[in-house]
């Protein structure tokens, strides 16, 4: 059996301490990952990512599916310990991708290459000046701001015009995303689709409990499988088309417009968390953790 492992972060890990109340979801998604990459020959473990470099020579591959901490203050050290993985064994995505995605200021650089993006002000830290503007530049009287290095809607605002100012400890600590926010997040929800080895997997439609906007299970949200329309997979497909590389998984995030067509608002290339309870099949016949153990065999040849 090829020995393959799965990065995890401490707060994932069962006797943690602080242990993260969507735990469940790892066990979830191994559930399936297990035996369907057993049927191609490979042999699954969970390995810290403090960890992973002084293991990596004992694993073919290595996945960051699970470091749900690297944001939280940690990003210089995990990168870092990436570059030691990427040297040693195959890193999946591979250390330059990973270093691109965890600062989410690519959505700028997406939006120049053409692909559809959710309009986005980057910041290097929050004042009241920059979110001043930032309600005139974008021409809105909701704003949300988020950290360049964040995830789960770590350190997230949403902020209205005219409100007291948010404190400090609420805001993004460091660099910031400032975006309009989109009213299609509450009546509509949020969609993913999953491509593993740049072939469409499956998709998702993240809806928030009502009277909030954070579709995350972490705050009462709820998901649903989704069929996405021709037009839609094409939208979704513009923004992996827009890139020079082949990553072996992404997530691609997006929300309604007030034009009606789908925006961008996150490309997750790191650690996206798969949904994989919404592709078809139980256990080691989930379709879409059969497609990534395959293009995970294919890279690995």
């Amino acid at each position: 059996m090829i020995s393959v492992a799965i990065l995890v972060s401490d707060n994932m890990l069962p006797d943690a301490e602080g242990a993260r109340l969507d735990r469940f979801e790892l066990d979830e998604q191994m559930g399936k990952l297990v035996p369907a990459f057993a049927a191609q020959g490979m042999e699954l473990s969970l390995v810290r990512w403090r960890d992973a470099a002084k293991e990596a020579e004992n694993y073919a591959a290595m996945l960051p599916l699970f470091v749900w901490d690297y944001f939280e203050g940690n990003e210089a050290q995990f990168l870092s310990e990436m570059a030691k993985v990427d040297a040693k064994t195959k890193l999946f995505n591979s250390y330059k991708i990973l270093k691109w995605n965890a600062v989410k200021d690519y959505l700028e650089g997406l939006e120049r290459l053409g692909a559809p993006v959710i309009r986005t002000l980057t910041v290097e830290r929050v004042t009241e000046r920059n979110v001043a503007a930032a309600f005139e530049t974008l021409n809105t009287q909701t704003l949300v701001i988020k950290p360049q290095v964040g995830g789960g809607a770590w350190r997230q605002v949403l902020y209205n015009k005219g409100e007291p100012f948010p404190s400090k400890d609420t805001l993004p600590p460091e660099a910031a995303l400032i975006q309009a926010f989109l009213p299609s997040v509450q009546t509509e929800g949020e969609y993913s689709f999953l491509y593993f080895g740049g072939q469409f997997s499956h998709a998702v439609n993240k809806t928030p409990k009502k009277g909030d906007y954070r579709i995350q299970s972490l705050y009462g949200g709820s998901e649903a499988p989704y069929e996405p329309t021709a037009q839609e997979r094409e939208t979704a497909r513009r923004v992996l088309d827009s890139l020079d590389f082949n990553p072996l998984y992404a997530r691609v995030d997006l929300l309604r417009g007030d034009d009606g067509q789908l925006k961008l608002i996150e490309l997750e290339m790191l650690e996206p968390y798969l949904y994989l309870t919404f592709a078809n099949g139980e256990g080691g016949e989930n379709e879409g953790a059969k497609k990534l153990a395959s293009a995970v065999k294919k890279r690995l040849g």
